[in-house]
């Protein structure tokens, strides 16, 4: 064992192992920074850290981490400390109402298209849009109210389903379906009603698909979305939007 090291306890001002306040790092084979510290590792040929155990010893009695007469030690990470996002991020949906109910919102939809196609069944009779004689059942009157024989014809119809959506959900985030089945349309971020743009982006995306191309298979698509999206039930619509779905008292 070499006689050169200073005793444990004892470290003259030129040790080379002692870590100097905002001094340069050793150069690179030297030892690390800190050792012969308590607590680091100790010098070649010196006494093994008190304590035994590992290369960097127990902690010394009173240690904030662990040690005789210590505190314990911090708790683990809490992924739920910053509203259950392991990121640090905010529940969008903390402090808002829970989200409305899949059934409620297939009958709230059901409600908004009668209340837009009823007035368009009789608004498409000067355009003659439905020929009574090819129509065997209620399929292919659907078919026909989708695709249209009058591009003006078509064009109001698009906009009658996109404005009326947008518009009453800019109002108040409620359509007369949703009112009825008590529930709004609110921004995913903050709970607020959606501005014009967002709505209009809501609308458009849920209703231009169906009245342009195919109908069944776009409201299928939205429906199956609505089902099986975890955890804020989005369509597609919504998530253009950034909006949810929520329950309300009115």
């Amino acid at each position: 064992m070499s006689t050169d090291q200073p005793p444990p306890g004892q470290q003259p001002d030129d040790d080379p192992f002692r870590k100097k306040d905002q001094g340069p790092t050793p150069p690179p084979g030297g030892p690390p920074p800190g050792a012969g510290q308590p607590g680091g590792t100790p010098p070649p040929g010196g006494p093994p850290p008190p304590g035994g155990g590992g290369p960097y010893g127990s902690p010394p009695p009173g240690s904030p981490y662990g040690g005789t007469g210590g505190t314990p030690p911090p708790p683990p990470y809490d992924t739920g400390a910053y509203g259950g996002d392991p990121y640090g991020q905010p529940d969008p949906l903390h402090g808002m109402p829970p989200l409305a109910d899949s059934a409620r919102r297939i009958v709230a939809r059901l409600i908004d298209w009668l209340i837009v196609v009823i007035p368009l069944a009789f608004i498409a009779i000067p355009f003659g849009t439905y020929d009574t004689s090819r129509v065997d059942d209620f399929g292919d009157w659907v078919n026909q109210y989708n695709s249209g024989s009058s591009w003006i014809y078509q064009i109001i119809t698009i906009l009658a389903f996109v404005l009326y959506d947008a518009l009453m959900v800019k109002q108040s985030g409620q359509t007369l379906g949703k009112k009825l089945m008590k529930m709004r349309v609110a921004m995913l971020n903050d709970g607020s009603t959606p501005d014009f743009g967002s709505s209009l982006v809501r609308s458009a995306v849920l209703w231009l698909p169906a009245l342009l191309c195919c109908p069944c298979v776009w409201l299928l698509i939205l429906l199956i979305m609505i089902l099986v999206d975890k955890p804020y039930k989005q369509g597609l619509h919504d998530k253009a939007a950034k909006t949810v779905v929520v329950s309300t008292t009115q």
